[in-house]
């Protein structure tokens, strides 16, 4: 199956890849991805909370914040596992994104709460950013003690669970990062049901005050929000690319296991060839994940970016690929509701959509590449 290659002297990664694998068979994905549907939630919390304890919430926060101090080679192994297991989770958004906002702020109460919280699973800190200069979606006023929010955030994933919200605001001259509690007045949410059966929230802030203790940052933002976009761009990439990889395997088992005119569907060359045209996807994933991840950690931030673009990109479009594909393999039976497959593809359009869809990244790409 293909994996994520990555030097690993002191065996952390694999430690960390089988503490996946020994969850997901307590808790398999197909199944909590089903359950969540059902109950028209977005986030499981008794799942969140475990998954707290194993210590995957909060991965890349400074120890000093009660994080583990990893970093993205971590990140990436736990969110291609995760893939793998089609574990359902924002764990790119309100871990990843939310972890990496919180440790580049300055040190204060309210940023010890949320990262105390976060880590521990008591609290959900969802980020309601956009890349570019996120500010401009949402006016801050300040008035003595704190500032009023009005604007609106579309596409906003874990907001029905949320216990606090990471909103950048445009004051003036210069961007907040603010801190707004989830259930603040003048704050509402609509919630739509996504392709998996998850939720996507869309808030819209009226008159919303926010005490002045609550905010955790103010100047220009833009570059902070976009380096810690791109932490969770290379953690949905990785997830993408284990759903590319698991989706490849499961095809590959159902051609072994069913037999047509006396034979494995296997055995057939045209299918052989469909199915190495489906490994060279998901092994392309896996490559262009690693290159982010290697790029993220010794390369320039422009180098970084596009590599972590390139990643996004390439990993998304690959798990939709293989998984139409294996969808075709196994039959009619592939496309029930009955069959995991089909979870496989719905989970990898929706997270393909996250903070940026292929062909915005890949036109992204191109500009920054010819601006240098």
């Amino acid at each position: 199956m293909p994996q994520l290659i990555m030097a690993d002297e002191d065996g952390v990664l694999e430690m960390l890849r089988d503490s996946v694998a020994t969850f997901a068979q307590g808790r398999p994905g197909p199944q909590s991805l089903r359950k969540l549907r059902a109950a028209g939630a977005d986030l499981d919390l008794e799942q969140w909370q475990e998954m707290a304890a194993a210590g995957w919430i909060g991965l890349m926060l400074p120890e000093a914040l009660g994080g583990a101090n990893l970093g993205i080679r971590e990140q990436a192994v736990i969110s291609h596992a995760l893939g793998q297991a089609l574990v359902p989770s924002p764990i790119a958004s309100a871990s990843v994104l939310s972890s990496a906002l919180l440790a580049r702020v300055a040190d204060s109460p309210e940023r010890r709460r949320l990262a105390a919280g976060l880590v521990q699973g008591r609290s959900i800190v969802v980020p309601a950013v956009a890349a570019g200069c996120d500010g401009e979606g949402v006016a801050a006023r300040s008035l003595e003690g704190g500032v009023l929010l009005d604007g609106r955030r579309a596409f906003v994933e874990g907001a029905r669970s949320a216990s606090d919200l990471l909103v950048v605001a445009r004051a003036g001259s210069e961007d907040l990062l603010v801190s707004v509690p989830a259930h603040a007045e003048g704050l509402e949410r609509c919630d739509r049901p996504t392709v998996d059966g998850g939720i996507i929230s869309s808030l819209m802030l009226s008159n919303c005050l926010v005490g002045s203790e609550r905010i955790l940052a103010r100047g220009d933002l833009c570059a902070m929000v976009e380096t810690s976009i791109n932490l969770a761009r290379t953690a949905l990439a990785a997830e993408l690319a284990g759903i590319a990889s698991q989706a490849f395997e499961l095809a590959r088992q159902y051609t072994i296991d069913r037999k047509q005119f006396g034979k494995p569907l296997a055995s057939f060359q045209v299918l052989q060839h469909r199915l190495v045209d489906l490994w060279a996807e998901a092994e392309f994933a896996c490559s262009a994940v690693v290159n982010a991840v290697e790029r993220c950690e010794q390369s320039s931030e422009r180098e970084a970016r596009l590599a972590v673009y390139a990643a996004k990109a390439r990993a998304a479009d690959a798990a939709a690929f293989v998984g139409r594909q294996a969808i075709h393999l196994f039959g009619a039976m592939g496309f029930t509701d009955e069959c995991d497959i089909g979870l496989y593809l719905k989970r990898a359009i929706n997270l393909g959509a996250c903070l940026g869809q292929p062909e915005s990244l890949r036109l992204q790409f191109i500009k920054e590449e010819r601006a240098a």
